[in-house]
C-alpha cells in the first residue's frame, strides 16, 4: 500500500504548488489516515519541502484497526512530558526548512489553533487547503471498497442474526446495543456510527436515538446500522413489522418507500447529477402526497467517514463518477404512527459493469417478525 499512499500525497502536492503553497499540513484525522494510512490520537501530516512528516504525541497502536503509518513516511513523536500542538510543531518545522506558504485545513482548524500556527510561523504564509483531501476521497480505489464490502457483510450478518432472535418486549436501547456487539463480534473495528433502533411510532425517523420504549405486537420496527472495518464504513436500514401479519396502512406505506429506494438505487449511474439521482427517489414520494415528510436527502457518500460526499440533495451540486460508494435511503414518518425507511449502501458502476454494485444483502421483503 505504500505506492499508493505516495500517490495520493503527490497528488495532494500537485494541488498545493498549482495554488502557490510549497508545503501542506493535514490536521482532519480522516484526512490524516487517507494519506499516511493512520492517524494516531492528536497525529498531523506535513508534506514538507523535503519530506513527508508524521507528526504525533505518541507512538501509533500496531492494532490494524487503528491503520499502520506509511512506512515510507518519517513517523516524529514528539517529546514527553506532552511537548504541545503537533500542528504547531509542523509549522515550525516547514518554516525551518525555507517554506514560504503552508496550505492548511481551515474548515478543520480552531480559530485558537489557527493563531497558534501563525504566530509561532510568523514567515510563513499561510493559505486555506480547503476540502482538497476530501475531493480527493470521493472516488474509491478497490482495495477501499473491498473494505467496504466486507463492512457491508458484517453489517448483513449482525442483523440477520437479531431477526432470528425474539423481539417483543425488548427495548429499542438492548436492540441497539446487541447489534453493536454482534458487530464487533463479526469482525468489524465497531459500529460506524451510533445503532438506531425505533419501534412503533417512532420507527422511520432518520437519526432516532433508542430509547427504553419496548418493541410491541403490530409495531413497526425500523434497524440502521453500519460497520466500520479498517477504518472504512458503511450502512444499512430496513424496516419490518412484529408479530402478526402487516396492516393495509404499512403494506401500502412500504411498497412506496420501496418503489422510491428503487428509483434512486436505478438512477446511480456514472455521469449522473447527484440532485437528479435524488429527485428520482423524492418524485415517488411526492406524488403520494408526501413531500412535507421527506427527509433534507436522499442519501450520501460514505468511506472513512460515515457522511461524506457526494450528497444526494435537491441543492446538491456535481456529477456521479464510477466507483464512488453511496446511500440510497428515502423514509418516511407518520407522527404518532410510525414510519418506513430502507437505507442500502451501493458503489457506483458503469452499466457495462452491471450498474450499481449492491454491498447490503439483507432482504427487502416486508417481513413479519
Amino acid at each position: 500500500m505504500s505506492e499508493v499512499y505516495a500517490a495520493r500525497r503527490t497528488r495532494l502536492r500537485e494541488r498545493c504548488h498549482a495554488g502557490g503553497s510549497a508545503a501542506a499540513l493535514v490536521t482532519r484525522p480522516a484526512n490524516v489516515r487517507y494519506l499516511a494510512g493512520a492517524s494516531p490520537h492528536g497525529a498531523v501530516l506535513l508534506l514538507a519541502k523535503h519530506e513527508d512528516l508524521l507528526l504525533c504525541q505518541s507512538p501509533p497502536d500496531d492494532r490494524p484497526y487503528e491503520g499502520r503509518p506509511d512506512e515510507t513516511l518519517r513517523v516524529q513523536v514528539l517529546p514527553h512530558p506532552p511537548g504541545g500542538d503537533p500542528a504547531v510543531a509542523a509549522a515550525d518545522l516547514a518554516q525551518s526548512q525555507g517554506a514560504d506558504s503552508l496550505a492548511v485545513e481551515e474548515h478543520h482548524l480552531t480559530v485558537a489553533r489557527h493563531r497558534a500556527l501563525a504566530s509561532v510561523a510568523t514567515r510563513l504564509r499561510l493559505a486555506d487547503l480547503g476540502s482538497a483531501v476530501e475531493q480527493l476521497r470521493v472516488v474509491k480505489d478497490e482495495e477501499e471498497i473491498s473494505h467496504l464490502r466486507i463492512g457491508a457483510e458484517i453489517a448483513d450478518q449482525a442483523l440477520g442474526e437479531l431477526l432470528e432472535s425474539i423481539l417483543v418486549g425488548r427495548t429499542e436501547r438492548h436492540l441497539a446495543l446487541e447489534l453493536e456487539r454482534r458487530l464487533v463480534d463479526h469482525g468489524a473495528d465497531g459500529p460506524a456510527f451510533p445503532t438506531s433502533v425505533a419501534t412503533g411510532p417512532n420507527a422511520g425517523r432518520r437519526g432516532h436515538r433508542p430509547t427504553d420504549r419496548r418493541v410491541e405486537e403490530g409495531d413497526f420496527l425500523s434497524v440502521c446500522l453500519g460497520a466500520a472495518y479498517r477504518g472504512y464504513r458503511c450502512e444499512i436500514g430496513r424496516t419490518f413489522v412484529i408479530g402478526t401479519s402487516p396492516a393495509d396502512w404499512q403494506i401500502q406505506l412500504y411498497d412506496l418507500v420501496f418503489a422510491a429506494q428503487r428509483a434512486g438505487r436505478e438512477a446511480l449511474t456514472p455521469g449522473a447529477a447527484c440532485r437528479d439521482v435524488d429527485r428520482a427517489a423524492r418524485q415517488v414520494l411526492d406524488s403520494a402526497g408526501f413531500a412535507e415528510r421527506l427527509q433534507p436527502l436522499t442519501g450520501h457518500g460514505v468511506g472513512l467517514e460515515i457522511d461524506e460526499d457526494p450528497q444526494l440533495a435537491p441543492s446538491a451540486m456535481g456529477k456521479l463518477d464510477a466507483c464512488v460508494p453511496v446511500t440510497v435511503e428515502p423514509g418516511v414518518h407518520l407522527p404518532g404512527r410510525g414510519g418506513v425507511r430502507i437505507d442500502d449502501t451501493l458503489v457506483v458502476r458503469p452499466e457495462a459493469d452491471g450498474g450499481p454494485e449492491l454491498l447490503t444483502i439483507t432482504t427487502k421483503e416486508l417481513l413479519a417478525l
